[in-house]
């Protein structure tokens, strides 16, 4: 018979015994499975997307059938033929949904890109280029953040004559500034590490450093930071789109059938907002979600739980 003794003298205390000596106790279980957790993370990840992928794919395909109207069947409550109804055209809403939220993941994941690219060259050019390069990010930063994205992203759209170009540009050129700060942190943490600073020893440029150095070391906060951007792209176009500072009329986008939808709702026709708006709700959830479980296997502090 032997036992595990912790302490010393009064303040010792036996804490398990075990009869073989080969036998080793656990003080103190995990209390949860780290292998199970990592699983679970990235099977939500793998879910969302093909969800996400689905809905997109979709719209895509189905966008003709979309817009074919049928006014023999218009105004329908949802039913069996029509889950989400009909409008006053005759167009199924299920369909125009499917159709409107592809062009505005679409738009949104475009402006998110080109977004996420701006802030990591200006968080490079902050962290690198010194004092004044620093002043000035951090001044643009400030700036962009001091007014609201609605109203910003509204007077861009409007200036380069909205349609999807003008939706676009505008919520690429505010939504950088959050990222910005992240990978600026990120960056001169990384620049004070002993390898950043033996190559600066060496000789090498600083553009050569950040791309062979920097880069990698912030590649996880970038694409955690690119998938969160989504869902706040995909909203504010939606937004602008609602306003009627967005996507035309004629181009299938979510914002555009709620937008069309107000009009109506008073008639008791309610299924044209409410399961749209549903919709949207659960593709932002999804992009959520996605970027959620990406951030958990990547972030150091949480990538074992």
């Amino acid at each position: 018979m032997a036992s595990v003794v912790l302490g010393d003298g009064a303040c010792g205390a036996v804490v398990a015994g075990f009869e073989d000596d080969d036998r080793v106790p656990v003080l103190q279980a995990p209390a949860v499975r780290r292998v199970a957790g990592r699983r679970a993370a990235l099977a939500g990840c793998l879910a969302a997307a093909l969800a996400l992928m689905a809905v997109v794919i979709a719209g895509i395909v189905l966008g003709p059938e979309a817009a074919a109207t049928n006014f023999a069947a218009k105004n329908l409550p949802p039913s069996t033929a029509h889950p989400f109804g009909t409008d006053w055209m005759g167009r199924d809403m299920l369909l125009r949904t499917l159709a409107g939220l592809s062009t505005s993941v679409l738009v949104g994941m475009g402006a998110a890109a080109a977004s996420s690219v701006i802030a990591l060259a200006l968080a490079s050019w902050a962290a690198l280029g010194g004092k004044r390069a620093d002043a000035v990010v951090s001044w643009l930063v400030d700036l962009l953040m001091g007014i609201p994205h609605i109203v910003l992203l509204i007077l861009i759209s409007y200036a380069l004559g909205k349609g999807f170009w003008g939706v676009t540009v505008g919520v690429a050129l505010t939504h950088w500034p959050s990222l910005t700060r992240v990978l600026r942190a990120e960056i001169l943490q990384c620049r004070q590490s002993d390898f950043v600073q033996t190559a600066f020893r060496l000789g090498e440029r600083r553009l050569a450093v950040a791309l062979r150095h920097m880069v990698p070391y912030v590649l996880p906060q970038f694409i955690v930071g690119l998938v969160l951007l989504f869902p706040h792209a995909v909203l504010h176009e939606a937004a602008i789109t609602f306003l009627g500072f967005g996507l035309p009329p004629e181009m299938p986008a979510i914002g555009i059938i709620l937008s069309e939808s107000m009009g109506y709702l008073s008639a008791g026709m309610w299924w044209l907002a409410v399961f749209p708006g549903i919709a949207l709700v659960a593709v932002v959830m999804m992009f959520d979600a996605v970027g959620s479980g990406l951030r958990r296997m990547l972030d150091p502090q949480t990538t074992q739980e």
